[in-house]
């Protein structure tokens, strides 16, 4: 593992609603990187159930209820388009070492996201294991083959989705700080389930 000292680890999600998993993310990520910038998009391979605005409150929740100082929601980076989350980044951090983190649910997909190449230019990349969604070999070298510097995390993400909870409440997977808010605007048809 490299030094991270002057490293900023960015980790967006479509927080859809976040999950435990995201918690726990988030917080093993604070173990390995000096700053994390977290923030809510739009991903347009997905059909979102809440508003980005209240999926953004939802995660801004979460990251109180983290409450570490390394640790900050910036959601001016986001963007639909992991490339102009990047550009974003490199300007507002020019001397800072960028590492995008996906978790390994998405490692297939990146090659096919808009300028790919370019992305993984602009910043390392960090993949988290997620249980359920082990790391494929070809995986791997398809990214390396479009310039990816990749770091495998050495964290352990629990096995929760957001779309199971979409699909069926499964309100031990939503972190306690979470509940407020989902209670008050009816989300994710948890209201009924409490």
């Amino acid at each position: 593992m490299s030094n991270h000292q002057g490293t900023i680890a960015l980790f967006g999600t479509s927080a859809d609603p976040p999950t435990c998993g995201h918690q726990a993310l988030i917080e093993g990520l604070l173990t390995v990187f000096p700053t994390v910038a977290t923030w809510a998009s739009n991903n347009p391979m997905k059909h979102h159930v809440a508003s980005l605005e209240k999926r953004q409150a939802l995660l801004a929740a979460l990251v109180k209820a983290i409450a570490n100082p390394q640790l900050e929601l910036i959601q001016e980076l986001s963007s639909p388009w992991a490339i102009n989350t990047l550009e974003l980044a490199a300007s507002r951090w020019p001397e800072s070492e960028l590492v995008f983190v996906v978790g390994s649910d998405l490692a297939g997909q990146i090659p096919r996201w808009k300028q790919a190449r370019a992305l993984l230019r602009l910043a390392r990349l960090a993949i988290a294991p997620r249980q359920g969604w082990p790391l494929q070999l070809q995986q791997l070298e398809a990214l390396e083959c479009l310039g990816a510097r990749i770091e495998l995390l050495p964290l352990q993400v629990p096995a929760t989705a957001s779309s199971e909870v979409r699909n069926q409440p499964k309100p031990a997977q939503i972190p306690a700080a979470l509940w407020p808010l989902l209670l008050k605007h009816n989300l994710y048809g948890l209201a009924t389930d409490t």
